[in-house]
């Protein structure tokens, strides 16, 4: 029939929701390296165990990423490669915040690689590159809030919240644990999730959550004329 409109496939729904699960794997897997769970963990609870959990998190984040990578490239709504997927800001839709994403991902990759293979690079090497693992997730919160046609939903709204809030309470535990030690970098962590957290919250009402942002973002002209999914 003339004028009807086609909704979102398949890939669509599996993009958004396998992103969705990946930013709360790697919510999860952030907020037990920063809590720092050597400290906190009962006597009960074995330390294999607990990195166990982060190391299962970690892997699970990667797995979905994947998924959501794939699923996105075979959406033929967007026009979005393989090699905009993984090299960062060289597609053309939503170049800056699809950019972000790809950056995410490459970050979670090098800690991939690097922890399957710690024996041979070495302890101080990986340790070095699993400190990416952290900046990785406010690229990943930006990215999503940036990219996401649904961001205004209601359910994705809470898993944003929850991980948003999750992560900035870790961060004030690791710091007021052993308080006042190393203050310089309690402070400055302190400072980094304040900052984060006042920047969302001054960008997103009139960026993502506004009116307009389809455009805005630099989502092509051509699929805005035939109605963009955000």
């Amino acid at each position: 029939m003339a004028g009807m409109t086609v909704g979102p496939s398949a890939y669509w729904y599996l993009t958004r929701a396998s992103g969705a699960v990946a930013l709360l794997l790697l919510t999860a897997s952030v907020v037990i390296g920063i809590a720092a769970i050597a400290r906190l963990r009962s006597h009960r609870t074995p330390r294999f165990v607990v990195d166990g959990v982060h190391r299962t998190a970690s892997l699970l984040a990667v797995m979905f990423l994947v998924v959501h990578i794939i699923t996105a490239v075979l959406d033929s709504f967007a026009p979005i490669s393989l090699v905009n997927a993984v090299i960062p800001f060289t597609g053309s839709y939503r170049p800056v915040w699809l950019g972000l994403g790809a950056v995410g991902f490459d970050l979670l990759l090098a800690v991939t690689v690097t922890s399957l293979m710690r024996r041979r690079v070495g302890h101080r090497a990986w340790r070095g590159v699993h400190w990416l693992a952290y900046l990785s997730w406010p690229v990943a919160v930006v990215h999503g809030f940036g990219t996401g046609s649904d961001v205004r939903d209601t359910w994705l709204l809470a898993i944003d919240a929850v991980c948003i809030v999750a992560v900035l309470g870790a961060v004030v535990i690791r710091v007021v644990i052993g308080w006042p030690d190393n203050l310089r970098i309690r402070l400055g962590a302190l400072g980094l999730a304040a900052a984060f957290a006042l920047g969302l919250l001054v960008w997103l009402p009139g960026g993502p959550l506004g009116k307009g942002w389809a455009r805005r973002s630099g989502t092509p002209p051509a699929l805005l004329s035939h109605g963009a999914r955000a």
